[in-house]
């Protein structure tokens, strides 16, 4: 059961040679034989060559740095020398991407010696909240796979709530980290934009795009995140501040620490289970010495609406450079240039990534830029400037992650606007560029065909920017007077 273990523990039996690089790799790549058939969480797979990494650290020795030979997934939209990288798009699949570089974080987590086991699932070019858009099928919820696991990390958080690598890295524009790991039980981080690099990680809106890990519990969490973050000369819009030592910021302590509860994200509609773990969670944190307020964060109603005007601009921008020409999907015997370019484009892109450039298209057009987008950002300048208020009275923002349990596979098929509210709770910290994470804070009571427990409810904790180290120790705090972290779902 070594695959059942968190970075932590398995580092310390690796050090004590109690168990090999080799053993480790090979129980995780068992247990995704064994149960991603049932998921579809994994789309690429690099087994041997992780074994041929493992085998090299067992020869030369585990180093001690605690994520030395700990096996891991990256999204597909990291780019690996040498593996597949396809954004599971069509339009990169066809010729099946295969980048001659490494992303700077995949860079770094191989300088610490983790060892990649491949690629996990996401809607296309992350362009979704449940995994659906993917050219290759959705990622099912490992607590009961009738459901998504969440998007457009929904891979990542399927593979580690289902103990099929240690940890996943991931990206979060509009939630895309905080949902699926809320929806599959288990613990991400969206960090402040800049505190990681985005260089060689496939883009859909630059000035939105942040990424990060999905862990087993707050531990992991903040083991991961101070071996991947830093300033990176790659990426211009990385900051120069320090990295801290995350993992001695963790304590039970939270005494007098400030928690801010934001009426705006207690809505009509919530599903009462949802509100009720929530609340609960804020009460735990309370009787560890924590203090309670309510806030406002007025212009949180205009968040989501914001985000679809910025984020298809930026996806208008940004998918242009898939044109059939540089890389990605061809066609054959076209008529004219005019003629290529769209049968390309028509081809390779899937409903929702064509759906978004034309919005973003339209929206940034001579005639309607100061209309939408100009307004928009001014909007989001509006929301940032709520958040820093509400960080001058408090240290931390508690709200759900969702504000339902994870839904059925299918369940916004013909309803995109359905589906961009399953963002109401994430677009915030967006528009504001803070950190955010979420663990998990209880379950449904509804019973489901693969656990006894119910669905995941997740709790969102935001913190100031830069403000991440003091998130991971709230939810440290909450971590260890609750066991919703100790739970994993009975998929077999």
């Amino acid at each position: 059961m070594l695959h059942t273990l968190t970075i932590t523990q398995a580092h310390e039996k690796l050090k004590k040679k109690e168990i090999s690089a080799q053993e480790l790799v090979r129980a995780c790549i068992k247990r995704t034989e064994e149960v991603d058939k049932s998921l579809n969480a994994i789309v690429h797979r690099s087994f041997d060559r992780a074994l041929e990494e493992a085998k090299k650290i067992d020869d030369q020795g585990v180093s001690d740095h605690p994520l030395s030979a700990i096996p891991y997934f990256a999204k597909d939209v990291y780019c690996e020398e040498g593996v597949a990288t396809t954004a599971c798009s069509n339009i990169l699949r066809e010729k099946n991407y295969i980048p001659p570089f490494d992303s700077t974080t995949t860079k770094r987590l191989k300088a610490a010696g983790a060892i990649s086991l491949g690629k996990t699932n996401t809607d296309e070019f992350t362009m979704g909240a449940s995994t659906e858009t993917s050219c290759y099928g959705v990622t099912k919820n490992p607590w009961d796979t009738s459901r998504v696991a969440g998007g457009s990390s929904g891979g990542s958080a399927a593979a580690v709530a289902a103990d099929e690598g240690f940890f996943a890295l991931a990206t979060d524009t509009g939630g895309s980290i905080r949902q699926p790991a809320g929806y599959c039980g288990v613990a991400g981080i969206r960090t402040t934009y800049g505190r990681t690099s985005r260089y060689g990680v496939m883009s859909m809106a630059s000035s939105l795009d942040t990424i990060g890990p999905i862990c087993k519990n707050v531990e992991d969490l903040a083991i991961v995140l101070e071996t991947i973050a830093g300033k990176d000369p790659m990426d211009g819009t990385t900051g120069d501040e320090p990295v801290p030592n995350y993992r001695s910021m963790l304590t039970k302590d939270v005494k007098g620490l400030k928690i801010g509860i934001p009426k705006e994200y207690f809505i009509d509609g919530m599903n009462a289970e949802v509100e009720g773990a929530v609340r609960e969670a804020a009460k735990v944190l309370q009787s560890l010495g924590a203090t309670m307020q309510e806030i406002s964060l007025p212009h949180t109603k205009y968040a989501t609406p914001c985000y679809y005007v910025l984020c298809p601009c930026e996806v208008s921008s940004n998918m242009a450079r898939y044109d059939g020409v540089r890389y990605g999907h061809t066609v054959k015997d076209p008529a004219d240039l005019l003629d290529y370019y769209v049968r390309v484009r028509s081809e390779g892109f899937g409903p929702e990534v064509k759906r978004r450039i034309m919005i973003g298209t339209y929206a940034l057009s001579a005639g309607y830029f100061d209309a939408y987008y100009r307004q928009a950002q001014k909007v989001r300048t509006l929301i940032k400037q709520d958040f820093t208020e509400a960080f001058t009275k408090v240290d931390v923002i508690l709200s759900p992650v969702s504000p339902t349990p994870a839904f059925k596979v299918g369940a916004h098929e013909n309803d995109p606007i359905a589906m961009y509210l399953e963002d109401v709770f994430l677009d915030g910290q967006v528009m504001a560029g803070i950190p955010a994470l979420s663990v998990n804070c209880g379950f449904s009571k509804s019973v489901t065909p693969s656990s006894v427990e119910g669905l995941p409810i997740g709790l969102q904790l935001m913190g100031p920017q830069w403000g991440e180290g003091v998130i991971l120790r709230a939810a440290y705090a909450y971590e260890q007077a609750t066991v919703w972290h100790t739970k994993r779902p009975a998929i077999a």
